[in-house]
């Protein structure tokens, strides 16, 4: 298992030895709130705020958990099922309409959604909203990838030990038979994002 940061813009590279440079170069930190728990632990279901850093890990594809059951209905009424996404890189991303750095990354993450047309799917995942919120939220981002109602908290069961219940944003890349390999903590930046789904697309 891998663990790293990025903290700042900059051009998006070509998988994590790219990161590493990037990160070499010594890019200006961003302090950014995440809405994850006060006492760091990233498991614990509990609220609160803490300065996020872009924070992700990464699993080989010997160490990858069985892929998660995640189905339900979008809050345009569409059934989703992730496993009619099986070939496909999948990108789940945990959010709520008045979370700040969900906020932030929202641009980024519907620019990404443009650019790997085909080859990646994206998910947002909402136990927070109503419907009317959400898609305001899509509306004013741009956002066109759709966002799972997960009142019932059954897909962040699904993802138990990866996925806490209230740390938003939470980001999760899924290789192409439905595991988890990537992971990121608090708000996704694109050049850490888009790293870590090159670096998947790459495994063929």
């Amino acid at each position: 298992m891998a663990t790293g940061s990025v903290r700042g813009p900059g051009r998006r590279p070509r998988g994590l030895r790219a990161l590493g440079a990037v990160l070499a170069l010594g890019l200006a930190a961003v302090a950014l709130t995440a809405c994850t728990p006060d006492d760091g632990d990233p498991t614990v279901a509990e609220p609160g705020y803490q300065e996020g850093n872009g924070a992700f890990t990464t699993w080989s594809p010997a160490e990858r958990p069985d892929a998660p059951a995640i189905a339900g209905v979008d809050f345009a009424g569409e059934a989703v099922d992730v496993a009619d996404w099986r070939g496909q890189v999948v990108v789940l991303n945990f959010w709520y309409a008045a979370c700040p750095p969900c906020r932030a990354e929202a641009p980024d993450l519907a620019e990404i959604s443009q650019e790997y047309t085909g080859d990646v799917q994206l998910l947002g995942i909402n136990g927070t909203d109503d419907a009317a919120t959400a898609d305001a939220f899509a509306q004013t981002y741009g956002i066109t990838y759709p966002s799972l109602d997960d009142g019932d908290a059954s897909a962040v069961a699904a993802l138990e030990g990866l996925v806490p219940l209230r740390a938003m944003p939470t980001t999760v890349v899924l290789d192409r038979e439905g595991r988890p390999a990537a992971r990121i903590v608090g708000l996704a930046s694109k050049i850490t994002l888009s790293g870590l789904i090159d670096d998947v697309l790459a495994e063929g």
